[in-house]
Parts: C-alpha cells; sequence; structure tokens
C-alpha cells in the first residue's frame, strides 16, 4: 500500500479493505458462525484469514507493516464483522491496543522491535489490565514488578484477559512503586512474552462472546528484561494503558453497532416472511414500532460512533466522545438483541437463529473497556470540566 499522512493508508485504500472484509464475512465468517459459538471453538483457520487480511496490522502504521486504517475505517470494519458474528473482533482488536500502547508510547527501539511483529500476527495477544479484585478501579491492581540488575520480576495474576490462552504477547500492567501516592504514579507497562514463569491460569467459560479465549494469567516470578518496560521511564504505565482504552471503547461502541444492525437485519428479514393473521407480521403495527426503534437506535449509535472515531483520527483526547459512543451504542445492541428476540417469538430461544446469540453476546458491551456506569461519570466529568460554568 502507497504511504500517506505518516503512514496511514488512503480513502481508495480503506475503501478497497472494506470491500474486502465484506466478501470475506459472507464467504468464511457467516457459514461458520453458529457452529463454532455453539462449541465453544477457537476459530484457528479464520485467524490465519485474519493474518493474510492485515487485520493484526490494521491500526498499526504502514512504516512498521501495518495498514494504517484510521479509527473511522476501523470502527467501520469492526462493525461489519460484528453484525455477522462479534467474537472475531476481539482476536484483533485486543491486540491492537497493546499494539497501539508500544506505537503511542514506546521508544524508537521498541517500536521497531515489536510492531512489525504484531502487524504480521507473529506475535498476537492482547492487554493485561483486569485482575481478581480490580477492574474499573485499575489504579487497585496489585500485581507488582520488581527491579532485578537489568530485569524486572513481575508477580501476580490477572483475569478476563482476552487472547489468554492463544495469545503469545501481552502489554501488562503492574506496580512498579507499590507505595507511591497517587497510586497511579507507581504503575507501569511492560511488553511480556510468554516464556518460563508466565502460564495460563484457566480458560474461563462464558455466557457469550464465545470461541475467544478468555483466561486468567499467572505470573511467579517472571523475568522480563528491562528494555521491556513502555517507554523505557517507570510510573507512566496507567496513562499509557488509559490512553489505549479510547480505542478499545471505540471498538466495543462498533462492535455495538453491529450488533443492534444484525439483530434489526435478522428482525426484519423474518418479520417479511413469517406471517399471522393473513399477513407477514411487519404489516402489524406491534411489530412495526419494534422496527423502527431498532433502526432509530443503529443510525443514532453508527453517527456517535463516526463523531468518536473522527475526534480521535485528529489525535486529540476523546474520552467524553468515546464514552457517549460506548454507552449508547452497547445499550443499542442490548435493546435490539431483546427487541429481535419478541420478534422471533419462539423460534428465538431456537440454537438455530443467531438472534439467541446476539442476545447473550450484547450485555458484554455494556461491561467491557469500562462499565456503562463509568461511562456516565466520565461523560458527566468531561461536560462540567469543558463547559464550566
Amino acid at each position: 500500500m502507497e504511504q500517506v499522512n505518516g503512514g496511514r493508508a488512503s480513502a481508495d485504500d480503506e475503501a478497497q479493505i472494506l470491500e474486502a472484509i465484506d466478501r470475506w464475512v459472507e464467504r468464511e465468517v457467516r457459514p461458520i458462525a453458529r457452529k463454532f459459538d455453539q462449541a465453544d471453538e477457537y476459530p484457528f483457520d479464520l485467524v490465519e484469514q485474519m493474518k493474510e487480511l492485515g487485520l493484526f496490522g490494521a491500526t498499526i502504521s504502514q512504516e512498521y507493516g501495518g495498514l494504517g486504517l484510521s479509527a473511522s475505517c476501523y470502527a467501520s470494519l469492526v462493525s461489519r464483522i460484528s453484525a455477522v458474528w462479534m467474537a472475531p473482533t476481539g482476536i484483533f482488536n485486543s491486540h491492537l491496543i497493546m499494539a497501539q500502547a508500544v506505537e503511542r508510547n514506546g521508544t524508537a527501539e521498541q517500536r521497531q522491535e515489536w510492531l512489525p511483529r504484531f502487524a504480521t500476527g507473529e506475535l498476537r495477544g492482547g492487554i493485561g489490565l483486569t485482575e481478581p479484585d480490580a477492574g474499573t478501579d485499575l489504579q487497585g491492581i496489585r500485581s507488582t514488578a520488581q527491579r532485578d540488575g537489568d530485569h524486572y520480576l513481575i508477580r501476580g495474576t490477572k483475569t478476563w484477559i482476552t487472547n489468554g490462552v492463544h495469545g503469545t504477547c501481552f502489554a501488562v500492567l503492574v506496580k512498579t512503586d507499590p507505595d507511591a501516592e497517587p497510586r497511579h504514579r507507581g504503575m507501569s507497562l511492560f511488553i511480556c512474552e510468554k516464556g518460563e514463569g508466565f502460564s495460563v491460569g484457566r480458560k474461563l467459560k462464558k455466557l457469550g462472546y464465545r470461541s475467544i479465549d478468555s483466561a486468567e494469567l499467572v505470573f511467579e516470578d517472571f523475568s522480563v528484561p528491562a528494555t521491556r518496560l513502555v517507554g523505557g521511564a517507570e510510573g507512566r504505565g496507567f496513562q499509557h494503558a488509559v490512553g489505549g482504552l479510547e480505542l478499545g471503547r471505540i471498538n466495543v461502541a462498533a462492535r455495538g453497532v453491529g450488533l443492534a444492525k444484525g439483530a434489526l437485519d435478522d428482525a426484519l428479514r423474518y418479520a417479511q416472511q413469517r406471517r399471522t393473521f393473513g399477513k407477514p407480521i411487519a404489516h402489524h403495527q406491534a411489530i412495526q414500532l419494534k422496527l423502527a426503534d431498532m433502526a432509530t437506535r443503529v443510525e443514532a449509535a453508527r453517527l456517535l460512533v463516526e463523531q468518536a472515531a473522527r475526534k480521535y483520527d485528529t489525535g486529540v483526547r476523546c474520552d467524553l466522545e468515546a464514552g457517549m459512543a460506548k454507552l449508547f451504542a452497547s445499550e443499542a445492541a442490548v435493546a435490539n438483541s431483546l427487541e429481535a428476540m419478541r420478534v422471533f417469538g419462539g423460534y428465538s430461544y431456537s440454537v438455530d437463529f443467531d438472534v439467541e446469540r446476539y442476545y447473550r453476546d450484547a450485555p458484554l458491551m455494556c461491561i467491557g473497556e469500562g462499565t456503562n456506569e463509568m461511562q456516565r461519570i466520565i461523560i458527566a466529568r468531561q461536560l462540567v470540566e469543558r463547559f464550566p460554568a
């Protein structure tokens, strides 16, 4: 691809990529989604295809071998896949949050060493933030890294880590100074490849979001070179991690748009095929009201995501816009999945239809990347800060 705008893809390149994704989704993703979801089976072949498509380098700059997609294009890509099956988007999104932390905050040497390998999918993984007793409150983590010569020894446990089983490399948030006040000043981010002292505790079984591995990661005196401290200085890990959550929240919001649209598309199709009282149920006013609300949610959510992604692309802070997009789009996905269940009636409980999967997958979007309760707090605080009386 041609390198433009500091290693970012051109508009023509992005349009071609989205067309390729549409073809891939219909040819490769849709036919297997139901089977793999029901079996909770990891889609190894699909992952290899995702490598070939460049999805593991989607937002990595072209100078490091990535596609260099804008956040706007990336959000559209995620929505298109999620409208059919959400799980595959998690395989590359968590990986890209790790890559973004390195590209935005890493040293020149770290970017040159790690980003090309991330972009090809040679190294795949994610970001290790959540712990058994610390989720939304990241400053409450207990995992530590103690300096030992030119290495650090990491001790602790992470949980609900996407790609935990099949991933090989993770950006892990730990405390290098547990006594620091405020607490965030004692936190650092390390690039950790699996090895001696770094093991998978267990794969976590889930209601939805199946086929993608969510696992516990256990660190027992895991030795990591000091050169893998992101940015080369202690005490900046919290900012590195939180900065990556903006892209993560735009991704979750884009998934919400996709899920909401998938539920709408299926409900609209079924409502025109299913007949009661001598006519398609789409001609009954009760069903029409549901379809109208569902379509409106999809469009409103899509516009909020586009707004957040455009602002992210300018390089300025967008936690307000990303928070609003994540809040509304995730709730739209939940609402639309439930309404689709009602349109399908008794058939909605059958695994022969995808709406039951949408219904199981959607609530995760209200929890992941910061709960929606936290999003409301972030939105309110930003409003007060931006518009003082």
